[in-house]
């Protein structure tokens, strides 16, 4: 996150910072296991991690060197493979990749220009280096690459390769299972965080009718009396397309569940475990999320309802950079940037809960909203369509919140992610909501 108060210097070194924590967690996610897992295509849905790897470098080079820098392209003839639009992830493994020790020193040569262009750049002048906007754009870019990464790594068989320590344990929570939230205008999205990608912005004034919100996400134990109650078999809680593709597809459980006898179990990085019951549910569509909604006499939030409980403070009336205000993201306010590799239980981070009370806003587990993914009145495209502007459409859904594999450079009150409304491979929970009226 950058700060517009900032001096170059500051400006400097926050980008410095992030984009060294960005390759740090690009390095583990790649090391930890061998070549074969590397150039192995592990789920048609996803690249094959040596792919990620050389795609990151190229990227960085094309921005950081090319355009801010305006230096000549170092390797012109491999563009071409690492351009996301140009090839399918199903393909890529086909084309002729670099090999991992190839892509790691292309990667890291990159990065050794990059820091010398960071180090003379004044952070002013054009859009793309007022600032630091470029370097941050690029910190975000790795960072969603380390996520899907991961995502990999939980399709990929075979034994556990990445550990990390579990969220710290928390005393169950009793508060209220829904909260009011106030009905009248906010200001949604931003026009002055100046890392904020293009389909955040701009800042402008939403209405929304008073409603409530689950206080905190669903859990496993919520989600497995849906299941238990038939909620699979019942095409009254499904919309026609969620209903015949799950059908289709023989789902009845969220992905890498599976039941033994009366207990439900999931396979998460390589290890078997019972699903835990106050963890929120993970791996689940939006179809499932909206059955789910449905059978439990409620429906999902919309896109500016899901900002307004997460972004609004009633007492002030403003809109927040995060629930808790205006701070960075800290361990204690969230689970981010891959330091616990699943959800904390439902009602951990008190401190990271909104002026109304509603908690894990941010972090822990992506929440489908009920929202398609559009454009705000007045969005420009920046710096280039193919990041936000083609895939507006009633095709992909909206997530907000990021989840315990998004770095805080990658999430914020305002930031938008999207997907086909049948994904489960990512990790996406959700929290319902219901019209005071209802």
């Amino acid at each position: 996150m950058t700060d517009p108060t900032l001096d170059s210097d500051a400006l400097r070194e926050r980008a410095l910072g992030s984009l060294a924590t960005a390759r740090d967690r690009t390095t583990l996610l790649t090391t930890c296991v061998e070549e074969p897992d590397l150039t192995a295509q592990h789920s048609p849905l996803m690249s094959p991690l040596v792919w990620d790897l050389a795609h990151i470098g190229n990227q960085e080079e094309l921005w950081l060197l090319r355009a801010v820098a305006g230096r000549e392209a170092m390797r012109p003839e491999i563009d071409g493979l690492y351009d996301a639009f140009e090839h399918p992830r199903a393909a890529r493994p086909s084309l002729p990749l670099l090999p991992p020790g190839e892509a790691r020193a292309y990667a890291a040569e990159v990065r050794g220009r990059v820091l010398d262009v960071l180090e003379s750049t004044a952070f002013h002048g054009t859009r793309l280096t007022e600032a630091g906007f470029a370097f941050g754009m690029i910190a975000q870019h790795e960072q969603q690459h380390d996520e899907t990464m991961l995502i990999t790594h939980q399709l990929r068989r075979g034994p556990q390769a990445l550990t990390a320590p579990d969220p710290a344990a928390a005393a169950p929570f009793t508060g209220p299972a829904e909260v009011l939230v106030p009905g009248g205008p906010f200001t949604m999205g931003t026009s002055t965080e100046p890392w904020a990608l293009d389909n955040e912005r701009p800042a402008h004034v939403r209405e929304v009718a008073a409603f409530h919100i689950d206080t905190t996400p669903v859990t496993n134990a919520a989600y497995q009396a849906f299941i238990e109650d038939g909620g699979y078999d019942d095409p009254r809680w499904w919309a026609p397309e969620g209903w015949t593709h799950i059908r289709q597809q023989g789902i009845g459980a969220p992905l890498f569940w599976w039941r033994e006898g009366r207990q439900w179990l999931r396979r998460r990085f390589g290890v078997t475990e019972v699903v835990p019951p106050d963890e929120p549910v993970l791996h689940v569509s939006w179809y499932e999320a909206d059955a789910y909604a449905r059978w439990a006499g409620r429906r999902l939030p919309t896109e500016a309802e899901w900002e307004k409980a997460a972004r609004h403070d009633p007492a002030g009336g403003r809109s927040m950079r995060y629930p808790w205000g205006e701070a960075d993201p800290t361990p204690e306010r969230a689970n981010l940037g891959q330091r616990h590799l699943r959800p904390a239980p439902a009602g951990s981070y008190p401190a990271g809960e909104s002026p109304l009370g509603v908690r894990q806003l941010i972090g822990d587990v992506w929440e489908w909203t009920a929202s398609d993914f559009l454009p705000y009145p007045g969005f420009t495209a920046f710096p280039y369509k193919e990041y936000s502007e083609v895939f507006f459409g009633p095709e992909y859904k909206v997530l907000r919140g990021g989840s315990f594999a998004v770095d805080p450079v990658a999430c914020r009150g305002t930031f938008r992610n999207w997907d086909y409304p049948i994904r489960r491979q990512i990790f996406s929970g959700f929290r319902t909501a219901r019209s005071v009226s209802s």
